[in-house]
């Protein structure tokens, strides 16, 4: 059962068409505010080179013909750039940021290094070798990207946990300061053509939503360590958390955005109804 008085949110980016793994993820939300408490949609467009106004129209149009209503109004995160800016001050003031200069192709490329062994895979890919850590922010470029210092934040804080209620890891996971340095490292809190990250955003979004549950896809679940930090280091209320599995083709590939033949719009040109989408989902056909 939902907690009573749950606030949730769906919060797609519109970098195209919403597919079956949407409308799954957007059911679980829905169903996880219950009756009695809050579901909220958030569009989250801070790609400003892949995100497009068309796709947010489609986006109402998929989610109002699936039957689903959301209260209040819609939260855009681009309108809200000005607290992720003020919230990277923060934690520069407390020497936890630095500037990284690294292209992909640069962090391919130390990581390849005989010296190396073999490179760990975090939640945002590779596991940052730290080639910039203690650049000064005085010296921060136009063109830098901001990295969290993970060894020095986790410094900072007591030990952290977060309740997991959803039925694949359901249980309260406490955070391992050693598995995170190794496994997530310094991750990225604002690239360089955005002026913030999803890290970011996500946390000072919920936290000034009020979401009191976080439903999402499974594939995040390790995304879930950052967010628990940088919510201890910006001193933002803590939340629960709700993995969900992820909708996957005949092959076991998940869903993708270019996966048309699985979009939304093309199934109800096709002759779909929000009942068929519900049921092929394994959900109750009713709303």
């Amino acid at each position: 059962m939902p907690p009573e008085g749950a606030v949730t949110r769906f919060a797609p980016s519109p970098t195209g068409p919403l597919h079956l793994g949407h409308a799954y993820a957007a059911f679980v939300a829905a169903e996880r505010a219950g009756p009695q408490g809050r579901f909220l949609l958030r569009i989250e467009d801070i790609d400003r080179e892949r995100c497009r106004e068309s796709y947010v129209r489609a986006i109402l149009d998929d989610l109002t013909w699936l039957g689903l209503q959301w209260h209040g109004p819609i939260w855009r995160q681009s309108d809200h750039l000005g607290s992720h800016r003020k919230a990277l001050k923060k934690l520069a003031a407390q020497g936890l940021i630095y500037p990284c200069k690294c292209s992909r192709g640069d962090i391919r490329a130390a990581l390849s290094a005989p010296q190396e062994g073999a490179p760990v895979i975090g939640p945002d890919g590779f596991v940052y070798p730290g080639a910039c850590r203690g650049r000064s922010m005085l010296d921060a470029g136009s063109q830098d990207a901001l990295r969290l210092d993970m060894r020095k934040a986790l410094s900072r804080i007591g030990p952290l946990a977060f309740q997991e209620n959803g039925p694949l890891h359901p249980d309260q996971h406490r955070l391992d300061p050693d598995w995170m340095i190794a496994h997530v490292g310094d991750v990225v809190l604002s690239r360089r053509d955005m002026g913030t990250s999803y890290h970011l955003s996500v946390v000072l979004d919920d936290a000034a939503q009020a979401i009191t549950e976080v439903t999402r896809g499974v594939d995040l679940f390790d995304a879930t360590m950052i967010h628990v930090l940088l919510q201890s280091l910006l001193e933002l209320p803590p939340v629960t958390y709700w993995h969900h599995d992820l909708i996957r083709d005949e092959d076991g590939k998940r869903l993708a955005k270019r996966d048309d033949a699985r979009a939304l719009a093309t199934l109800r040109a096709d002759g779909a109804t929000p009942s068929d989408i519900r049921l092929s989902l394994g959900l109750p056909s009713g709303a």
